[in-house]
């Protein structure tokens, strides 16, 4: 990731910063929880993602390999980080050695 892009990043978490900061709604709340006798410590947590965004020439070129199983490096990238696996990877797993397996329990007995 450039240099440029990096500085507009930390630049939109100072925004959301100063957003929530000056928000009289946010301030009304906190106050209407402080009279009720409790301290307020408000932490929010941002995630930013970003997709660099393809030419039409890549895309076309893309959709012309497998309609049905192409995936993306943004696809994949995104599947990984919700822990999800491909078929391809599914079919490499050893599913006799798992005890619970019905498989190798009818096998042992």
């Amino acid at each position: 990731m450039n240099q440029k892009v990096k500085n507009l990043i930390q630049k939109l978490g100072e925004a959301i910063h100063e957003s929530v900061s000056e928000s009289e709604n946010i301030a009304g709340v906190v106050k209407n929880i402080r009279d009720q006798g409790f301290d307020v410590m408000l932490m929010l947590e941002a995630t930013i993602g970003l997709n660099q965004v393809e030419t039409e020439g890549e895309e076309a070129a893309e959709s012309h390999e497998d309609p049905l199983g192409a995936f993306t490096r943004n696809d994949l990238t995104f599947l990984k980080s919700l822990r999800i696996t491909l078929p391809e990877e599914e079919e490499a797993i050893d599913l006799d050695s798992d005890p619970d397996s019905p498989e190798s329990s009818s096998a042992d007995a």
